[in-house]
């Protein structure tokens, strides 16, 4: 799986809050870089991009509305 500068800061902040929800305002202020100017549209990008390099894996990124995203596991459907 090939990941990008943002997909690995975006990995890096959500995995050590995984089951919590890290909100956008958090998100923007770790992806965002001395000379870069990020908006909350940028944000949600980066999520959903990063949330479809994972699923197959079994990883999902939940997203959770008005609050942010939270990492967590792929529901198991084989019970």
């Amino acid at each position: 799986m090939e990941l990008s500068v943002r997909d690995w800061g975006l990995l890096e902040l959500l995995l050590p809050q995984a089951g919590r929800i890290v909100n956008k305002q958090k998100i923007l202020r770790a992806l965002c870089g001395w000379d870069d100017e990020i908006t909350l549209n940028a944000v949600e990008q980066y999520v959903h991009r990063l949330q479809a390099k994972l699923e197959p894996g079994g990883v999902v990124i939940r997203t959770v509305r008005g609050l942010g995203y939270m990492l967590d596991r792929a529901p198991d459907d084989s019970g």
